[in-house]
């Protein structure tokens, strides 16, 4: 049996949870915007790394409004999200050169949200064939590149 060693999730598996409170409501309350890899604030949402990325450029969009469903988000929040997905796909493609993205959110536990209680949308690039063995079989993302590397490409791309 093969073992992949990833001793930086330790602090998640130890305290997922432990945790109180909600992340996507934490987080924007830090006062350390690159510690909590926020890379942008809109007036309704920002933009955040995901700390367990599926690749290289996962974000999500986050209100800042603590809402659990989609239908209770407030139109100009709607819209202002609606345009952070397409700022981060023009993003995503200009950094990564994709060959698609995903974009997508998982409303409820039954859907698979990690954080169920605050609605969040993911954006992704996506390459062909980027399920690999050790994603399919194996359960585990092989990432070239770290979060901080991550960070300061979007950060730096949103800031021109």
């Amino acid at each position: 049996m093969d073992y992949l060693w990833t001793p930086w999730r330790y602090a998640y598996v130890t305290t997922a949870e432990k945790a109180s409170g909600c992340i996507f409501c934490d987080l924007p309350k830090q006062g350390d915007d690159a510690k909590a890899r926020i890379v942008f604030r809109g007036q309704h949402c920002y933009i955040v790394l995901n700390t367990y990325p599926y690749t290289p450029g996962h974000v999500m969009i986050v209100p800042f409004a603590h809402l659990d469903e989609l239908r209770k988000l407030p139109v100009a929040a709607a819209h202002e999200m609606m345009d952070l997905a397409q700022l981060m796909e023009t993003v995503l493609r200009q950094l990564y050169a994709p060959d698609g993205l995903n974009l997508g959110m998982n409303i409820g536990k039954a859907a698979g949200a990690g954080v169920a209680g605050h609605i969040h949308m993911h954006a992704l690039p996506r390459w062909v064939a980027d399920a690999n063995f050790a994603s399919v079989i194996g359960e585990t993302r092989i990432l070239p590149e770290t979060l901080e590397v991550t960070y300061e490409r979007i950060k730096g791309a949103l800031a021109s």
